[in-house]
């Protein structure tokens, strides 16, 4: 019965369409028909993505997609270093932070520093691992400000650098934690993924699955997104041999039955993606 009123309707709407004055009008009804129908099956898509896993409303995202055992808050930094000082600015950081490193009065890791390969030139790029979170990250940075070490070391990178910039990030739950490995390796840093407002639970979900596609040969190093500084930005960090062994394992991972689909849909969520490729300096617990 249904049925054939629609097609009682579209037949009347056809009709009309060909005359003069009902015309314009029935081809906006047909529109709207198709427009809402279209936005229904979006809806139903969207919601069979988000309702079955978890609810957005309870709780930050954060807390849904950080690691939940541990406490640990990330900071990464950028320093673009004046060319005729990197090598100075190298020697520097390889004198300097693997005190700060080694010191137990200190609640943070270096987990790895790097030379930007391929990317931007003359960059540096430091990661740290502050355990127990923002109080932690807290403490160190009053201690720094009565050593003088560091108090030097700043005065002396500040003549080096042409300018800097940071974040604090959190882990990805799914994500192995970043531990040292022996090199020699190059790193990729995909810092990356700019992800569009509200879909980082969506891209989470995928990539909770997809990781499992490139673990094999130890190529994932960390994974981490956001949360002070660009925000709804996903860093991946992996680690390769070489760009031959970087291309081979990424080749690789379109055999996984899977990964393709991981790839369809979490393209649509990014605005903007950028790689680096980075030499560990010799200080680098991640060499």
């Amino acid at each position: 019965m249904a049925t054939r009123v629609l097609q009682s309707s579209f037949s009347g709407l056809y009709r009309a369409a060909h005359t003069g004055r009902a015309k314009g009008r029935a081809s906006a009804v047909i529109r709207g028909l198709s427009a809402s129908n279209n936005r229904n099956r979006e809806d139903s898509w969207f919601k069979s993505l988000f309702v079955r896993k978890v609810d957005p409303r309870k709780d930050a995202h954060s807390h849904l997609l950080a690691k939940k055992e541990d406490n640990n808050l990330y900071k990464i930094q950028f320093h673009n270093v004046k060319p005729e000082c990197l090598e100075a600015y190298n020697t520097l950081c390889d004198q300097v932070l693997p005190s700060i490193h080694a010191d137990s009065a200190y609640p943070c890791e270096l987990v790895g520093t790097w030379n930007t390969w391929y990317g931007e030139q003359d960059q540096a790029v430091h990661l740290w691992r502050y355990r127990g979170g923002y109080p932690a990250l807290t403490e160190v940075m009053n201690k720094l400000k009565n050593n003088k070490d560091f108090l030097e070391y700043r005065k002396e990178r500040g003549k080096m650098l042409l300018s800097r910039r940071n974040q604090l990030l959190l882990e990805f739950s799914f994500w192995n934690e970043p531990v040292p490995r022996d090199g020699p390796n190059i790193y990729e840093l995909q810092l990356s993924a700019s992800c569009a407002p509200g879909t980082m639970i969506e891209w989470g979900n995928y990539w909770a699955r997809a990781i499992s596609y490139r673990q094999h040969n130890r190529e994932a190093v960390g994974g981490f997104f956001s949360q002070i500084g660009n925000l709804y930005m996903v860093h991946h960090l992996w680690a390769y041999k070489d760009l031959q062994s970087r291309e081979d394992t990424r080749n690789a991972a379109w055999q996984h039955e899977g990964w393709d689909e991981v790839v369809y849909y979490t393209v649509p969520l990014i605005q903007h993606m950028e790689s680096r490729i980075m030499i560990p300096l010799k200080a680098s617990p991640l060499q």
